[in-house]
């Protein structure tokens, strides 16, 4: 087990590292000399998890849809409130977390290579059509809101701004930029009565994202209780 865990342990590290190269030079100029240097780790390592610079940068890439909470941590908001509280969380995390922003940077990024760059705007999109759909069913989204359109138009803009926040910035600013984009876009796609209710506010993030981990650490506490009593 303790050989496992190490295991473990040295994959992530791996994959920060490459993310934080990946983030600063691209998935062109990063080299596997450099990613070794900043992991730390023998190439014989890095070999045996992954068997090239493609195949850690789509590992880099994959991790992404893990970096923010699933809605379902999200329990205690309505439907509309997770929708927007994944776009704020996602703004927070991406000052503070090294792999999301390496991801993030070869996601959007137009280079030489041929990475399939697709899935977290699948993943991303299929998660939003999820909370639409199941919104429009608790009568929290307007008769005319098509989820799986509504869900790419979402993602398509919140990469917009990503890529422009990181522009002109440095991603100083993609708070901001998101909460203006939710102040537009939900008065097209929420009810009035739940419009009403939804925190956009500065800050919301962070507060999303303690929300979130207070959940998981209830949801934990809980299945201890049980493995205990069983």
């Amino acid at each position: 087990m303790a050989k496992q865990d190490r295991a473990i342990r040295t994959r992530q590290s791996i994959l920060e590292a490459a993310a934080v190269v990946f983030d600063e030079r691209g998935y062109d100029a990063a080299t596997i000399t450099e990613i070794l240097a900043r992991a730390e780790v023998t190439k014989g390592a890095l070999y045996f998890h992954f068997a090239s610079k493609e195949e850690l940068a789509l590992a880099v890439i994959d991790a992404q849809m893990s970096t923010v909470p699933d809605p379902s941590d999200l329990a205690g908001t309505c439907k509309m409130q997770q929708l927007v509280d994944m776009g704020m969380i996602f703004a927070c995390r991406m000052v503070e977390d090294p792999l999301l922003r390496g991801s993030v940077r070869l996601t959007l990024e137009h280079g030489s290579s041929n990475l399939n760059r697709a899935s977290p705007f699948n993943g991303w999109t299929e998660v939003h059509t999820r909370v639409l759909v199941e919104g429009k069913e608790r009568g929290e989204v307007l008769p005319h809101v098509v989820p799986d359109d509504t869900a790419e138009l979402i993602v398509g803009a919140y990469a917009g701004i990503n890529t422009m926040s990181q522009a002109v910035t440095n991603r100083a600013d993609l708070e901001r930029r998101a909460i203006v984009l939710y102040e537009h876009l939900m008065p097209s796609v929420a009810v009035p009565s739940v419009l009403a209710r939804l925190d956009m506010s500065p800050g919301r993030g962070p507060r999303a994202l303690a929300l979130a981990e207070a959940e998981r650490s209830a949801g934990r506490a809980e299945d201890g209780q049980l493995i205990a009593a069983g």
